[in-house]
């Protein structure tokens, strides 16, 4: 485990501080802040239910469902059991650019929830879906760049998040099966050989 945790640090100060540069100081905080997607999450959520017909309010309530259990499951549920410190509150030489706050570690809520909507949206947009994931990617580096979290912790979040979203299409594709099959007008086989 101490082999692990080692490897762990040393990654995180080479993408902390081996590749600290001006751009990065100024771009990574801005990636990492939820307060610059407000907008355009809500316009595209809106344009998905107005515009994009029945796949698009189906996108959107998975999308929903899916962004509640992984902010749930990271943050209420797995951070609290696992009690891991972020690591700018242990590791020396590293950058905190942003500050360093008082929650904890594992798993990144930011990497579990952008993973999650990269994975479903990306899955029901397939065109989309290098694009969902680098941006995941970009977002969840962000949060190692600042240093307020480990690469392990980035790695778990992709994990659950991809997973969870997996999970909610097969659910989501499972259901709607059974649904079609419902709706299914009665069809009698008659014996014509009587």
């Amino acid at each position: 485990m101490d082999f692990l945790l080692s490897v762990d640090t040393w990654l995180l100060l080479k993408l902390n501080v081996g590749v600290a540069n001006s751009f990065f100081d100024w771009l990574m905080p801005i990636v990492t802040n939820l307060k610059y997607y407000r907008i355009p999450l809500a316009a595209g959520l809106v344009a998905l239910v107005l515009l994009g017909g029945g796949k698009g309010r189906t996108a959107v309530l998975l999308l929903v469902v899916t962004v509640a259990v992984t902010d749930q499951l990271a943050s209420s549920v797995l951070k609290p059991l696992i009690g891991r410190v972020r690591p700018c509150h242990v590791v020396e030489g590293l950058r905190a650019i942003t500050g360093c706050g008082n929650t904890l570690s594992f798993p990144s809520g930011h990497a579990t929830s952008s993973m999650a909507v990269a994975i479903l949206l990306g899955l029901l947009y397939r065109r989309w879906l290098w694009v969902l994931i680098g941006y995941s990617v970009l977002i969840s580096y962000s949060r190692v760049y600042i240093g307020v979290h480990y690469p392990s912790d980035i790695l778990a979040g992709w994990i659950i998040g991809g997973g969870i979203a997996w999970g909610m299409i097969l659910l989501y594709q499972r259901s709607l099966r059974k649904a079609l099959e419902r709706r299914r007008p009665f069809r009698p086989r008659w014996n014509t050989e009587s």
